[in-house]
């Protein structure tokens, strides 16, 4: 039994059901970050390969009554950051404290720390985000966190 409330149990059963691609009541556990962040939250990969998530499409199947302890654990995780956490981070490259920051080393954070992008996820990201770069090469990185967020 998981402590859900009713409400949660009711949006984890419609996201788990978005996941349910062929309406047999499982989801491939490759997608179980995908139904995780569609329910709000933010897991990284390890973790969600520590709830049972797969790297490959095909290894494991989950069900519904699996699902809802793994999202109840998952909303427990306070190591996900928030987007407050995130503001702190990129405000260390605010040289001027002006809200902006070279974004060369936006582009660097994003390939080299933490979960590191490759060069085409960063490139996308960058691209559907981050708001052009002044004369100077910097960029606000504010937006750029709430377009990320957002997504």
């Amino acid at each position: 039994m998981t402590d859900l409330s009713d409400k949660e149990v009711e949006k984890a059963n419609f996201a788990f059901g978005i996941y349910d691609f062929d309406g047999v009541g499982t989801v491939d556990a490759f997608h179980l970050g995908d139904c995780l962040r569609a329910l709000g939250l933010n897991p990284t990969m390890a973790f969600i390969e520590k709830l049972g998530g797969t790297k490959k499409k095909g290894e494991k199947q989950v069900t519904v009554e699996e699902f809802l302890p793994i999202y109840s654990q998952a909303k427990k995780d306070k190591d996900n950051g928030v987007y407050e956490d995130f503001v702190e981070c990129l405000k260390l490259y605010d040289k001027q404290e002006n809200g902006l920051m070279v974004g060369a080393e936006l582009q660097h954070i994003l390939i080299s720390l933490g979960e590191k992008l490759n060069d085409k996820e960063c490139n996308d990201v960058l691209k559907d985000c981050l708001d052009a770069e002044d004369e100077d090469g910097m960029v606000p990185y504010v937006p750029f966190l709430k377009r990320l967020m957002a997504m």
